[in-house]
C-alpha cells in the first residue's frame, strides 16, 4: 500500500484531516492525505502560482463523511480516516453538522465517495432524506446504501429481509397495534405463555418494539424460574438492564415476540467491512445481570472471536442484502446454531487497532478499485497459526487442560416433606387423563394452575364428606384435610411473594396402580381395595435456603482455581484465569440441572459465583442452566424403585427392627464392605429399636417444647429462619412424630432420613430457640441415617452397582461423550488469534460440563467408581488410599462434588495412551458443626504422583499460584507438583480449600477457608420483629481431595463403556419383559388408557460383580472414538 507523500503531513509529520467544504473550483487543490480549510486553500493557490507550471496538481479522490458530528469525530472514525489518508490519492472531508442540518444539499461539500449513515444526535436526528437527495444530485460512490437505511429502522423489515435471504432467525411473530389492521393484533396472554396471531410463545420469550430506535427490549421468565422480566435499555453508566417482578406483557405499542435463545450468557456482535471481511466480538449478554463490564478506560469489555464458515456466510448475506458495506449485526449462538437477532447498520469496532488497520485497508482498496483502477493495489489479510499453550499437571508433566466435568449435589435446603395417599375418585382419574398420565403411567404436577386443580378437588371431596357421611368417597378424610391444608398453606405463603403457587418448590405426583396399592405401608395400615387406583404423593419444602445460595455462589468462585491462572484476585488482574477464558470464548461451558427447584437455583447461584455475575438468579437460571430431565440423566423417580432396591429396603428394615444389640452376623449383613463409617455408626447405635425409642421420645419432647413456646405470647409470633413460624415448625415435627411409629409400635425406618434432615436444619438454622436435647437427637438420628441412607443404595457391592447403574446410565454415557468430544475443536467457539492482543493463550479451549443433581445420583455415581473395577486396590496404592478415605466418609452432604479433569499432551502420538491424562477428585461437601474432630483425612488436591515425588524440590500448594502471574506456557523442564498435605485441617497445604475473594491469600502454604468457622452468617440478614429473616450459620465446605491423578483416557473410557454396556443389557431385558406385559394390560378406562405395570428391575446374582467389571464383559470394548450408545440417549452437548 502506498504511503501519503510528505507534503500531506503537518509540521510534526503527523497525518491529519479537518472539517472543510469543497466546491468544484477547489476540487483537486488539496495536498495528498490532508484537507485544508478555505483560508489555507487560497494561500495554497497563491503559492502554486510560484511553482513550476509544468507539474499539474494530481487529482485526489475525495471521500466525504456525512453524519452527525458525534459519530464523525468519534475515536473509531478518526482512527480509520487517519489510516485511509495514508493512501496517496485519497483525501477525506468531513461535512460540518451545521451544514448538514441547515444548508441545502447543493451547498454541501463535493465528494467522489460518500460515507453517510443515519443516527441520533444530542438533540436532533440525522436528516436521511437530505442525504438521499444529495446522493441523487451528485451520484457519488456510496459505501452504505441510503435507501436501505429506512428498512434498518424497522425490525419487521429487518426480519423480513433476513428471512428472504435464508438467514436463521429465532422463531417470531409480529403484533401490530394498528386500528386499520385489526387482524394483526390478536394477543392472548397466559400465565406462562403468549399467543400472538395464533403463534404460541412459552416463557421465556423476548418482546421487542418494532422500531429499531427503541432499545427497551423485555425478556419474560416462566413462573417455574421465579417469574418476572428483565428490562433491557440503552446503556446508562454501568447498567444495561434491570430485573422487574412484572410478568405481564406491555399493552400499548407494536412488538415482535420471539423465542428466547439460550446463549450461555454471551452475545456476539459481528462487524462487516464489505462482503468478504467480518470481525466478531463476544460480550456478556445484557439480559444476564444487567451490569456492563468495563475496562480501565471505561470501555465495555469485549473479546474478538472466530466465526465459523457458516457464520462468515451469514455475514456476507447480511452485508449484501442490506447493501451496507460497513455493517454491524448481532448473532446468538445457541443449541449448536447461530441466529441473527438484530441488524444495526453502520457500526465500527471500538478499541481494536488491528480492526482499524484492516478496515482502512478494505475501504481504501474498495475506493481505489471503483474510482481509480489504475492505482489499485491488491490486498489480503495474512493468516497466522494458533499456538497451543501447555499447563502443568500434578504428575510433573506439562499438558493442556482440555476438559473439566463436575457432578455436584444441591446446596442447603429446607426440610423435604412428603405425604402419600391412595385415591380412587373419578375426579383424580379425570385429572390424570387430562394431563396425559396414561402415556407413561406417571404424572408430575408442578404448575400453579395444576396445583390449584388438585386443591379444588380436595375441597370438593371434603365438602361432600361433610354433607353426606355415607357418600362413596374412599379417600381418607384425614389425608384429604392434610392435602388441602398443605396446598392452602403454600398458596397463601406465596400470595405475599408471587401472587400464586410457586411451582418450583412443590409438586404432586400421581402414579397409576392397575391393581391398587400392593401392600399397606406404615402410613396405610388398612387392607387395600381391589381395582385400579392412583398413588398421590404430595411433596413440599426442599427449597434452597439463603445459606444454600451462599454456599453455591462461593463454591463457584472457588471453582475458578480449577483452571490455570484462575487463582487469586481476578479484579486485580483482569487478564487472567477462568473469567478471561470464558469471556474470550475459549471456555466451552454448559451447566445442566435436574428439574428440582433447589437443584436449578443451586446451579444458577454457582454460575453467578463462577462467572462473577450480579443481580437476581432468575435471568442467570434461564440463560445459563439447561434442564436435563428429558431422559432421567439427573432426575430420579424415588417412587419407582428397582426390584433390587425394594429387596434391599426390606432387608434393611428387618435388621433395623431387631430389639437387641447388633451381633457379629448383623455386622456382616449390614456392612459386608467393612466400611469404617458404617461400623462406627452401628457401634454408636447398639440396639436399633432402643435407639429408635430414644429418638421417638426426643421428638415427643421437642414437639411439647414447641407447643409451650406457641402458648407463650412473647414467642408465639417469633419468625424463624427463612420466614418459617413456630406453627409451621410444629407441623413438620408433629407429622414425623405420627409417621415414625405406627399403631403396632413398629418404627418406619424410611422416616429416619427425614428426622435427621429436620434436626440438622434446626440445629444449624434455629439454634437460637435453645430447645432441649436437640444435640442428642441430632447425634442419634445421624448415626441411624449414616446406616440407612447409604445402604438404601445397596448393601453389598453387587447391589450397589445394580442400583447405581439404574440411576446413572444416561449420566455415565454423557460423561463418556464429554471426554471423547473434547478433541473435536471444530465445533468449539474460538478466540481470533489476530485480534487477541493482551490474551496470552488464544488457542486454549477448555470444555466444562457441570451437572447439578440430588443425593441419589451422587451416591450412585460414586458407587460406580468405587465398585465398578476402575482400578485394582491391591495393585494401585493411590487407589487403595482413596478407597480407604471414601469408606471413612459417612455422609455425602450438600455441595458434594465429583470432579473429572482431562489433560492432553500434544507432544505425544494421538493414538498413544500417554496422549490424554485423567484426574479424579472428590469432596463430601458441607461440613457439620461437629465434624472437625472426626473428619476423615485425604491426601490433598492434586498431590504429586509417586513416580515424581522424589524428583520434586520446589513443592508448593495450589494457593502458591495466587500471585496471578502471566498465564504462560511453561517449558517441559519446569515440572510442577502439588505438595502432599499433612494430616491437619487447620493448615492444609495442597488442598483446594474453598477460597474467599475477600480474604488475603498466602504463598506460605496457609489456605484460607471460604467460611472460617461454623458461625458464619448468611449475608441475607434482615431483622423482623423478634427474629431475623435470613440469619443463619453457614458452614464451610470440605476441600477437594484427589482420588487418582494418573489415569489414561483409554482406561476411563473402557471402564465407562463396560459399565454402560452391562446396564444397557439389563435395561433392555427389563423393557422387553415390560413390553410383553404392556400388550396384555389393557384394563382400566378403555383402550386409550393402556398402561404398562410398575417398572421393576431384577437384581442380578451377587456373584456377577464379584470382580472388576471388565473381567465379566470380556475385552471386546468399543474403540475410543466409537462408543456404542444404547438405552436412553444423552442430551445435546
Amino acid at each position: 500500500m502506498s504511503e501519503a507523500r510528505g507534503e500531506g503531513r503537518d509540521q510534526s509529520g503527523n497525518l491529519s484531516f479537518v472539517v472543510g467544504c469543497v466546491d468544484e473550483d477547489h476540487r483537486g487543490s488539496e495536498e495528498g492525505g490532508r484537507i485544508k480549510n478555505e483560508g489555507e486553500m487560497r494561500k495554497g493557490e497563491e503559492e502554486d502560482d510560484d511553482k513550476d507550471d509544468d507539474s499539474p496538481p494530481e487529482r485526489q479522490i475525495v471521500v466525504g463523511i456525512c453524519s452527525m458530528m458525534k459519530k464523525s469525530k468519534s475515536k473509531p472514525m478518526t482512527q480509520i480516516m487517519e489510516r485511509l489518508c495514508k493512501f496517496e490519492y485519497i483525501t477525506v472531508v468531513i461535512f460540518p453538522e451545521e451544514v448538514i442540518l441547515s444548508q441545502p444539499v447543493d451547498k454541501w461539500p463535493l465528494c467522489d465517495c460518500l460515507v453517510s449513515f443515519h443516527s441520533k444526535g444530542t438533540n436532533q436526528r440525522f436528516p436521511l432524506d437530505k442525504a438521499v437527495e444529495y446522493a441523487k444530485l451528485r451520484n457519488p460512490l456510496l459505501i452504505n446504501d441510503l435507501n436501505m437505511q429506512y428498512y434498518i429502522q424497522d425490525r419487521r423489515e429487518v426480519y423480513r429481509i433476513l428471512q428472504e435471504e435464508g438467514v436463521d432467525l429465532p422463531r417470531y411473530a409480529v403484533l401490530t397495534r394498528d386500528p386499520d389492521r385489526p387482524e394483526e393484533c390478536n394477543l392472548v396472554e397466559g400465565e406462562d405463555h403468549v399467543e400472538v396471531n395464533g403463534e404460541v410463545f412459552p416463557k421465556p420469550f423476548v418482546e421487542k418494539p418494532v422500531s429499531a430506535e427503541d432499545h427497551n427490549v423485555y425478556v419474560y421468565y416462566p413462573t417455574s424460574a421465579g417469574g418476572g422480566s428483565q428490562r433491557l435499555f440503552r446503556k446508562i453508566g454501568s447498567r444495561s438492564s434491570v430485573y422487574s417482578p412484572e410478568s405481564c406483557v406491555r399493552k400499548t405499542g407494536s412488538y415482535i415476540y420471539e423465542e428466547f435463545m439460550p446463549t450461555d450468557g454471551t452475545d456476539v456482535k459481528v462487524y462487516t467491512v464489505g462482503p468478504d471481511y467480518a470481525h466478531a466480538e463476544a460480550r456478556k449478554s445484557p439480559a444476564l445481570d444487567g451490569k456492563v463490564e468495563r475496562d480501565s478506560e471505561g470501555k465495555e469489555i469485549r473479546y474478538p472471536v472466530m466465526l465459523s464458515a457458516m457464520e462468515k456466510l451469514v455475514a456476507r448475506k447480511v452485508c449484501l442484502a442490506f447493501k451496507q458495506t460497513v455493517c454491524g449485526f448481532d448473532l446468538l449462538r445457541a443449541n449448536g446454531h447461530s441466529f441473527v437477532c438484530d441488524v444495526n447498520g453502520f457500526s465500527f469496532v471500538k478499541n481494536s487497532m488491528k480492526y482499524y488497520d484492516d478496515c482502512a485497508k478494505v475501504l481504501g482498496n474498495m475506493v481505489m478499485r471503483e474510482l481509480a483502477p489504475q492505482f489499485h493495489i491488491p490486498w489480503s489479510i495474512p493468516l497466522e497459526a494458533e499456538d497451543i499453550p501447555i499447563v502443568p499437571t500434578t504428575s510433573g508433566t506439562m499438558m493442556e487442560l482440555r476438559c473439566v466435568i463436575a457432578i455436584i449435589r444441591h446446596g442447603d435446603r429446607t426440610p423435604k416433606q412428603k405425604m402419600k395417599m391412595e385415591v380412587r375418585h373419578a375426579l383424580f382419574f379425570a385429572l390424570f387423563e387430562k394431563y396425559g398420565g396414561y402415556k407413561s403411567g406417571k404424572l408430575k404436577l408442578k404448575k400453579p394452575k395444576q396445583l390449584q386443580e388438585v386443591l379444588d378437588i380436595a375441597r370438593l371431596l371434603l365438602a361432600e364428606l361433610g354433607q353426606h357421611t355415607d357418600c362413596e368417597i374412599e379417600e381418607k378424610k384425614g389425608k384429604l384435610e392434610q392435602l388441602k391444608t398443605v396446598l392452602e398453606m403454600e398458596s397463601s405463603l406465596n400470595d405475599t411473594r408471587y401472587g400464586h403457587f410457586s411451582g418450583i418448590n412443590r409438586k404432586v405426583q400421581l402414579t397409576y396402580l392397575p391393581n391398587g396399592q400392593p401392600k399397606a405401608s406404615s402410613e396405610e395400615e388398612e387392607c387395600p381395595t381391589e381395582g385400579p387406583s392412583l398413588l398421590l404423593v404430595l411433596k413440599w419444602g426442599g427449597e434452597l435456603t439463603p445459606a444454600g445460595r451462599v454456599q453455591a455462589e462461593e463454591l463457584g468462585r472457588a471453582f475458578r482455581c480449577m483452571y490455570p491462572g484462575g487463582q487469586g484476585d481476578y479484579a486485580g488482574f483482569p487478564g487472567c484465569g477462568l473469567l478471561r477464558l470464558h469471556s474470550t470464548y475459549r471456555h466451552d461451558l454448559k451447566i445442566y440441572a435436574s428439574d428440582e427447584g433447589r437443584v436449578q437455583m443451586t446451579a444458577a447461584a454457582f454460575a453467578k459465583g463462577l462467572l462473577a455475575l450480579e443481580g437476581e438468579l432468575t435471568p442467570i437460571l434461564v440463560q445459563m442452566v439447561k434442564s436435563a430431565n428429558m431422559n432421567g440423566m439427573l432426575d430420579s423417580d424415588s417412587e419407582s424403585l428397582t426390584d433390587c432396591q425394594q429387596r434391599v429396603k426390606v432387608r434393611l428394615h428387618e435388621i433395623m427392627q431387631k430389639d437387641q444389640d447388633f451381633t457379629e452376623a448383623d455386622y456382616q449383613k449390614l456392612a459386608p464392605t467393612g466400611s469404617p463409617s458404617l461400623v462406627t455408626s452401628m457401634k454408636t447405635i447398639g440396639n436399633p429399636v432402643r435407639t429408635c425409642d430414644q429418638v421417638y421420645t426426643l421428638i415427643q419432647s421437642l414437639t411439647s417444647q414447641i407447643r409451650r413456646r406457641l402458648e407463650d405470647p412473647k414467642s408465639a409470633d417469633l419468625q424463624l429462619y427463612h420466614s418459617e413460624t413456630l406453627e409451621l415448625m410444629l407441623q413438620r415435627w408433629s407429622k414425623l412424630e405420627r409417621d415414625f411409629r405406627n399403631k403396632s409400635g413398629r418404627y418406619d425406618i424410611s422416616k429416619i432420613p427425614d428426622i435427621y434432615d429436620c434436626v440438622k436444619y434446626d440445629t444449624q438454622h434455629n439454634a437460637t430457640l435453645d430447645l432441649e436435647d436437640t444435640l442428642e437427637l441430632f447425634r442419634l438420628s445421624r448415626a441411624l441415617a449414616d446406616i440407612v441412607i447409604p445402604q438404601e443404595y445397596g448393601i453389598n457391592k453387587a447391589e450397589k452397582m445394580d442400583i447405581a447403574q439404574a440411576y446413572c446410565l444416561p449420566l455415565m454415557k454423557k460423561i463418556q461423550l464429554d471426554l471423547q468430544r473434547t478433541h473435536e475443536d471444530e465445533a468449539v467457539n474460538k478466540l481470533h488469534p489476530l485480534y487477541s492482543r493482551g490474551v496470552m493463550s488464544p488457542g486454549r479451549h477448555v470444555r466444562t460440563r457441570l451437572y447439578f443433581t440430588s443425593e441419589s445420583h451422587v451416591h450412585s455415581l460414586l458407587s460406580i467408581f468405587r465398585y465398578g473395577g476402575l482400578l485394582d486396590e491391591v495393585k494401585d496404592q493411590q487407589w487403595k488410599q482413596a478407597m480407604d478415605y471414601l469408606s471413612a466418609v459417612s455422609e455425602l452432604n450438600y455441595m458434594t462434588q465429583i470432579v473429572i479433569m482431562l489433560y492432553e499432551d500434544n507432544n505425544k502420538d494421538p493414538g498413544s495412551e500417554e496422549r490424554f491424562h485423567v484426574e479424579l477428585h472428590f469432596s463430601p461437601g458441607v461440613k457439620g458443626c461437629e465434624d472437625e474432630e472426626n473428619v476423615p483425612l485425604g491426601f490433598g488436591f492434586r498431590p504429586a504422583s509417586a513416580e515424581n515425588q522424589e524428583k520434586q524440590t520446589n513443592q508448593g500448594s495450589l494457593e502458591d499460584l495466587s500471585q496471578d502471574e502471566t498465564d504462560r506456557a511453561l517449558s517441559l523442564s519446569e515440572p510442577i507438583s502439588i505438595k502432599r498435605s499433612p494430616m491437619s485441617r487447620n493448615r492444609k497445604t495442597g488442598s483446594m480449600e474453598v477460597l474467599s475473594e475477600t480474604l488475603p491469600t498466602s504463598s506460605k502454604g496457609t489456605s484460607y477457608r471460604l467460611f472460617p468457622s461454623c458461625s458464619c452468617q448468611s449475608p441475607e440478614i434482615k431483622q423482623t420483629g423478634l427474629g431475623f429473616e435470613g440469619c443463619s450459620m453457614v458452614p464451610s465446605i470440605y476441600p477437594l481431595e484427589t482420588l487418582h491423578n494418573s489415569l489414561s483416557l483409554k482406561q476411563v473410557d473402557k471402564f465407562l463403556n463396560a459399565a454402560c454396556e452391562h446396564s444397557s443389557d439389563a435395561h433392555a431385558k427389563t423393557m422387553k419383559a415390560l413390553s410383553a406385559l404392556f400388550d396384555t394390560s389393557s384394563q382400566g378406562y378403555g383402550q386409550a388408557h393402556i398402561y404398562p405395570p410398575h417398572h421393576r428391575k431384577p437384581c442380578p446374582p451377587q456373584k456377577l460383580l464379584s470382580g472388576p467389571l471388565n473381567a465379566h464383559f470380556g475385552t471386546a470394548v468399543a474403540p475410543l472414538a466409537q462408543c456404542s450408545v444404547q438405552g436412553p440417549l444423552p442430551p445435546p452437548q
